[in-house]
């Protein structure tokens, strides 16, 4: 059995911030993201976190110049365990081939620790053995890698229906946490739960970046939703990532819509948001 998320299940997950909030509680993102090859990816995450909603984001990563041109309100600086963090985004626009030793630690830290984190990219090899809850984000290539690497029947990229879900459920299974597969229709599993099933993007965000945007948007709504099931929080995550595509596309209501970047669409996130909380 699967389970359709929908715009209704979405909207329980978004608030509108309330007269004693403050940034702080509205959630702090801490994303270890991009690199001196891919520092879109840094720009492209944080943006998405901003425009999703969080209340304070900082960047501990390798392309900070190029995150304060585009969103200088951005905390900047590693920081590691002294300051508060409600979610952590690692690993996009990163290449596990060419991190350091030092870097390595690093993440291994973030995922020991307690505050949740996104693991994209080229942090997924570190997955396992994380203590920290995990919500993992591989496309089909980098989930067949994963299963490869834990010793589980190696994925097909192009698998598709009963079969790609059986192997994301297995992946969550023996990992012990949350995976999100993207795609089309994007799976959603955890350990012991029903599989959900995302499918409300519209084609045109089948282009470069669009997976670091959902990446900052699933920080940006683990850190307001603390104590809410994580499959769950990821699942809304990818449904509004996929209707601010629709937004930023012209494709809604059975539109054909044009060409999008990745950049549209973490700028339509807050008109995506605002038609959830009107």
């Amino acid at each position: 059995m699967t389970r359709e998320w929908t715009q209704a299940d979405t909207a329980g997950f978004l608030r509108v911030p309330a007269a004693d909030d403050d940034k702080y509680s509205r959630g702090v993102v801490v994303l270890r993201t991009g690199s001196a090859a891919y520092p879109g990816a840094a720009v492209l995450s944080v943006e998405a976190a901003w425009r999703a909603g969080s209340g304070y984001v900082r960047y501990a990563g390798e392309a900070a110049d190029a995150v304060l041109a585009r969103r200088p309100e951005t905390v900047v600086g590693s920081d590691l365990g002294r300051t508060r963090v409600d979610a952590w985004v690692i690993g996009s626009g990163t290449d596990a081939s060419h991190r350091s030793e030092g870097e390595e630690e690093a993440l291994r830290r973030i995922l020991a620790g307690s505050a949740p984190v996104v693991v994209d990219a080229g942090a997924l090899d570190l997955a396992r053995g994380a203590t920290a809850p995990c919500i993992l984000t591989p496309h089909a290539g980098e989930l067949a890698r994963l299963r490869e690497q834990l010793g589980l029947a190696s994925g097909e990229q192009s698998a598709s229906g009963d079969q790609r879900i059986a192997e994301v459920v297995e992946t969550a299974q023996t990992l012990g946490s949350v995976v999100l597969c993207k795609g089309s229709r994007t799976i959603i599993a955890a350990p012991d739960a029903e599989p959900i099933l995302v499918s409300n993007g519209p084609g045109w965000l089948a282009t470069a970046g669009t997976g670091d945007v959902l990446g900052g948007v699933l920080g940006a709504l683990l850190a307001a939703n603390s104590g809410k099931p994580l499959a769950e929080i990821a699942a809304a995550a990818s449904w509004l990532h996929g209707r601010a595509a629709a937004v930023a596309s012209g494709s809604g209501d059975g539109a054909v819509g044009h060409p999008i970047v990745a950049l549209d669409v973490a700028d339509a996130l807050p008109l995506a948001i605002g038609e959830l909380i009107a």
